[in-house]
């Protein structure tokens, strides 16, 4: 089942559950997709919905962090509600292991050393992790092995 259907499906059942939060939070995504689609004119691929999503999931937090800084609890929560309703749909994320030993694939890969071949190496990872892993969660454990 493609995204799409599987986000028409539950949003007939949120809608049957009177869940507002669920609902609304679906009908963002399919909003989103459906403008992404119309902008490049035609059916979105699986990565370019995978990357509508990491673009939701990343707007809601930062959201989140500003809710927080901003001492609304009252708005935190429902955004921290939305964020897991959003990760439901992206792929599995991989452990930081896993991404421990692709960065380390990756650096012997093209050889870097030091600080100075970070963006190559970061260039290298992303395609590979695209959709399973936080790019501020890569960028951290790969300076960290470069320094």
């Amino acid at each position: 089942m493609g995204l799409v259907d599987r986000l028409t499906t539950d949003m007939k059942q949120a809608m049957r559950a009177k869940d507002r939060t669920r609902l609304s939070v679906i009908r963002m995504i399919k909003t989103s997709l459906q403008n992404e689609s119309i902008k490049h004119g035609r059916s979105l691929s699986e990565d370019d919905a995978l990357a509508v999503l990491n673009r939701e999931l990343k707007q809601r937090k930062d959201s989140l962090q500003e809710f927080e800084k901003a001492g609304r609890q009252d708005l935190a929560d429902e955004v921290s509600k939305e964020i897991a309703i959003v990760q439901s749909y992206m792929p599995e994320q991989l452990s930081e292991d896993d991404i421990q030993s692709i960065i380390d694939e990756t650096i012997s890969e093209v050889g870097a050393q030091s600080k100075a071949d970070m963006g190559k190496v970061m260039k290298a990872v992303m395609p590979k992790v695209k959709g399973r892993a936080d790019g501020s969660l890569v960028n951290r454990l790969v300076r960290s092995k470069l320094n």
